[in-house]
């Protein structure tokens, strides 16, 4: 759960060694309390007038979470406002069956933090808020049930859960707390980790299971302790999930973070006992569909619990259908339950592979940048047997093709495609599988004209027929092709490359603009198929002669590890406009860009100019914390880095020499040494153009 009791000014900014992003631990802004340095083993002094277990509970695997659990938790939507209450469940419940979310695999519905009372009865028994659940929480159970779903509840493995009005948490009354579950009907319990007195994870973890197991209720249970004490080297026995990171939150920055953090705990997980990389954020607005798609296929080529963040009542067409993607279910409730490796991973190009009980493999092609990038690999690279031929089946797309081997795809910048490939003598009854691309994004300057160029190749064995490539435009567009955009057949192998010339009209705004790339083909058997690419174009302006500075110009790309970069002022918090002024060493700059490592911005210089300056350092709001490295690149070159410069350091100085560069990109990194209040200036940022 969330927002833990505050032990620093800043939020958002806890320590994780080595990952990309902040992300936030068991919700936004809060200090756990310190684990204390003790072996598992050693004599627990317990808190007075507890009841914790003390007999040990059978080892886990139990039969329970064969298949990583799937279904809902309230809490990235509704945090504790007062829309979290027992109608908001009992529609999430109806929303289940209406939306056919049940019928694809999901089946807990979970309340989260906030739905207790502050204060325990007389009888030292936790008493639900009359305000939001007026019929108690065994009425809201029970309604779940006769849904045929299951119902999961929240508390913490400490004095008081995470939320700052301190409601009563579970440490030293495991054995009646666990009794109260099981007697309203619960089926699934996260326990978290704030407020825990410094007492070992895992003796408090062990005797919530033992507490568990004794009411002879089969509940899932699933440890949130933020991956702080490696749970995945010690609590097979213990959990049937843990958590491996600290929080996600909506933002494609701390979803990437947490990809990086799970991905290398592959050999961890299996069934009853998964690496839980936090709950899905699909809907929920911070990010764009395109981000959302990969986000739920890279959490299901993980063997990742599925449990849906965002409040279905206000869900759009698009999110349902992310969330009800059968084929990308099944990789993620696979029976063989392994998690996806990583084949390859270079330049932002991303190979996952995960091997299916019935021998086929899921390959992910993941683009982790902000281009477009062809990912490629092989059946046999993958783990498939020689064969001549290879069922591919598009999980987005749902529909089958065959290759002779190549597996390859164009993917849409923060994209990914992800196939289901099996070695398949019928592989020739498959239309063969044609590949679209194009070779990036172009920067076009308005009512001048720039080029593309595109490819279609067939990954087949048997012909594509009468190949027609159309390139659409927004209106106003003008495109057209320079050289021939079709084929009467393109054998195995072979690749079709258009050159196309557009233009965007005098008035068009900068920024990105949707480009469609579509192949139509015929098949052997005469069935007319296409093949679409999602693209983009993206306006833009040179900056003007003389000064230009970085915060009044617009940029190409933009992301940060803790709420939005911003203009003229200090990062401050996750939220626009709350940060203060741009000050480092007690220098004031007036002007520039407040950033959190990781950070890169991007901007477009055409050419036009020839020096770029800044003064860097860590914003003095953290104090004396933080460090950060600033580096500039220009059209893929790093030109200069400043070092590390920590919070107790003066401003320090870039200049680079960014002469006929068309784009230069602004870096912040973490120093090296994990993101911890990371506040990065880039003040009196400026061109010379």
């Amino acid at each position: 759960m969330r927002v833990h009791i505050r032990t620093t000014p800043l939020r958002g900014h806890r320590r994780i060694v080595g990952a990309l992003s902040a992300a936030l631990l068991c919700t936004a802004g809060v200090t756990a309390q310190p684990v204390a340095a003790r072996t598992p083993d050693a004599p627990v002094t317990t808190l007075a007038g507890t009841d914790t277990a003390h007999s040990p509970a059978s080892r886990l695997p139990d039969g329970l979470a064969k298949t990583p659990p799937m279904g809902f938790n309230n809490w990235n939507s509704t945090h504790c406002r007062a829309e979290f209450n027992e109608e908001m469940v009992k529609g999430i419940a109806d929303l289940f069956l209406a939306k056919g979310l049940k019928d694809a695999g999901y089946r807990y519905v979970n309340l989260d933090d906030c739905w207790a009372l502050p204060e325990r009865d007389a009888n030292g028994k936790l008493v639900a808020d009359p305000r939001r659940f007026p019929h108690g929480i065994k009425a809201v159970a029970d309604y779940v049930h006769s849904k045929g779903l299951k119902f999961g509840i929240y508390t913490s493995a400490g004095t008081k859960t995470c939320n700052e009005a301190g409601f009563p948490g579970s440490l030293g009354h495991e054995v009646s707390d666990a009794r109260q579950f099981a007697d309203w009907g619960v089926d699934y319990l996260k326990y978290d980790n704030c407020n825990n007195q410094g007492v070992d994870a895992r003796y408090r973890y062990r005797a919530m299971r033992d507490a568990l197991k004794a009411t002879g209720r089969p509940i899932v249970y699933s440890i949130c302790e933020w991956g702080e004490n490696r749970p995945w080297e010690w609590a097979s026995d213990v959990g049937h999930l843990w958590r491996t990171t600290g929080d996600i939150s909506d933002s494609w920055s701390s979803m990437l973070g947490i990809l990086k953090q799970n991905l290398p705990l592959a050999p961890h997980a299996g069934p009853g006992h998964w690496n839980d990389p936090d709950m899905l954020e699909v809907g929920n607005g911070g990010m764009t569909d395109t981000e959302y798609r990969s986000h739920f296929a890279l959490w299901s080529m993980m063997s990742a619990p599925l449990l849906i963040g965002s409040d279905l009542r206000k869900a759009t067409p698009e999110t349902y259908e992310i969330l009800g993607n059968k084929d990308l279910i099944a990789l993620d409730q696979d029976e063989l339950g392994k998690q996806a490796t990583v084949l390859a991973s270079e330049g932002g190009r991303w190979t996952l592979v995960k091997e299916l009980a019935n021998g086929d493999r899921a390959v992910a092609l993941f683009n982790e940048t902000g281009q477009p990038q062809r990912i490629t690999t092989s059946a046999r690279q993958v783990g498939l047997p020689q064969a001549d031929g290879y069922r591919l089946r598009d999980l987005w797309q749902h529909r089958d093709q065959h290759t002779t081997g190549t597996i390859s795809a164009t993917v849409p910048a923060h994209g990914t495609t992800v196939y289901r490939v099996s070695a398949d003598r019928r592989w020739a009854d498959y239309p063969p599988a044609v590949e679209a691309g194009t070779d990036g994004t172009p920067l076009v300057e308005n009512d001048t004209p720039t080029g593309l160029r595109s490819t279609v190749g067939n990954l087949g064995g048997t012909p594509a027929r009468d190949v027609r490539v159309t390139l659409r435009a927004p209106d106003g567009w003008q495109v057209s092709a320079t050289s021939p955009p079709d084929a009467r057949a393109l054998l195995g192998g072979e690749t079709l490359r258009t050159d196309w010339k557009i233009t965007a009209p005098a008035g068009a705004q900068p920024g990105g603009y949707e480009l469609t790339l579509t192949a139509a083909y015929r098949a052997p058997d005469g069935q007319r198929l296409t093949t679409t690419l999602p693209g983009s174009a993206h306006v833009v302006v040179p900056p003007p002669a003389g000064t230009a500075y970085a915060a009044e110009l617009p940029w190409l790309t933009v992301a940060n590890g803790w709420g939005p970069v911003e203009r003229n002022t200090s990062v401050g918090e996750s939220e626009a406009g709350d940060g203060g002024q741009l000050t480092i060493g007690g220098t004031v700059f007036a002007k520039g860009l407040g950033a959190h490592a990781p950070s890169e911005v991007s901007f477009y210089t055409g050419g036009r100019c020839t020096a770029f300056r800044a003064r860097v350092g860590i914003d003095d709001e953290s104090g004396d914390k933080g460090s950060a490295g600033f580096e500039v690149w220009a059209d893929g070159k790093r030109l200069t880095e400043s070092g590390t410069l920590t919070g107790e350091d003066a401003a320090g100085t870039v200049d680079a020499d960014v002469s006929g560069a068309r784009t230069v990109r602004l870096v912040v990194t973490d120093g090296g040494d994990g993101v911890d209040h990371d506040h990065a200036d880039w003040g009196d940022a400026r061109f010379s153009c």
